[in-house]
């Protein structure tokens, strides 16, 4: 038990004094990066799906 102590002080104290925070405004830059980075994403894995179907169907299509 006294380890499981040791360890939460440890943490807190090494949150505290040793953890560098982000300001506010390095926060906001950093969340608007990942919001365009996952939009651009997003289009592209929808662009790449939409054309593996139009292929896959023209292919499945040809067999008929």
């Amino acid at each position: 038990m006294d380890k499981l102590s040791n360890y939460f002080r440890a943490t807190i104290e090494e949150m505290r004094y040793n953890v560098t925070w982000p300001s506010t405004t390095e926060l906001q830059k950093s969340a608007g990066l990942v919001l365009v980075g996952s939009l651009v994403f997003a289009v592209v894995v929808g662009i790449m799906d939409v054309s593996f179907e139009s292929v896959l169907k023209a292919f499945y299509n040809s067999f008929r």
